[in-house]
């Protein structure tokens, strides 16, 4: 039985309530399978590695048992529930169904007077990958594909979107980061800024749900395909 004294969660300085700030970083553990299904999260442990009282971690339980995250062990803490390939497979058909035809809507109005913003989110998340931080990749990804989107100022949009996200675990991630999928995936966030800069909606629609259903299991029937794989009509040759 894993512990988190046995998988350590580092804090950061990032800005927010401390509840929020430790609900942050124990989901990004979650997702990126840094804290693997079946770990059992006691409070005080968490309190002590993050230097906070009690009661802000436990606030922060209670929200990712909410998200499905997390189940109670009554009078131990709480436990990394499993996911299934399905719901694995359904969060990232959703998500593709939604976010690439938005793409398309936003090649149509994509404002060129903020490539240098975006460039920078995407050199992020190269830059994190390539020095090995996973928190600060999936902070990235999540910044850099929620401002392009935001360029259609659908605030449901983003609502949606956000909560399939928070639905979402990237199983292996953690164990993928120095492997070549891990870093085309990364680089793919330069090729959609090129799709959208030229104005390409059927391109990008097309290279964001191939980004986004990348390595999930059994997509449509078939095995998954590496994002740019020739046959899902990219050019070139994946976290989405």
């Amino acid at each position: 039985m894993r512990t988190t004294e046995t998988t350590t969660i580092h804090r950061d300085d990032a800005s927010g309530t401390l509840r929020d700030e430790v609900e942050r970083m124990v989901s990004n553990a979650i997702v990126t399978g840094e804290l693997v299904a079946g770990t059992l999260i006691t409070v005080p442990s968490l309190a002590a590695q993050f230097a906070v009282s009690a009661t802000p971690v436990r606030e922060a339980m209670v929200n990712l048992q909410k998200r499905g995250f997390l189940s109670p062990v009554r009078n131990k803490g709480f436990r990394v529930t499993e996911v299934s390939d399905r719901d694995l497979r359904e969060v990232a058909m959703l998500r593709a169904w939604i976010e690439a035809p938005a793409m398309a809507e936003i090649a149509a109005v994509f404002p060129r007077e903020r490539v240098s913003e975006f460039r920078a989110l995407a050199d992020q998340i190269v830059r994190a990958v390539d020095e090995g931080d996973l928190g600060g990749h999936v902070e990235a990804d999540v910044a850099f594909h929620e401002r392009v989107l935001a360029v259609l100022d659908n605030s449901t949009l983003l609502e949606v979107v956000a909560g399939l996200r928070q639905r979402s675990r990237q199983v292996g991630l953690a164990a993928q980061l120095d492997s070549p999928e891990m870093r085309r995936s990364a680089s793919e966030h330069h090729l959609i800024l090129d799709r959208l800069i030229d104005g390409d909606g059927p391109g990008v629609a097309e290279l964001v749900r191939a980004h986004i259903l990348s390595g999930v299991p059994d997509v449509e029937g078939e095995q998954p395909r590496p994002a740019g794989h020739p046959a899902a009509g990219i050019s070139s040759s994946t976290s989405a």
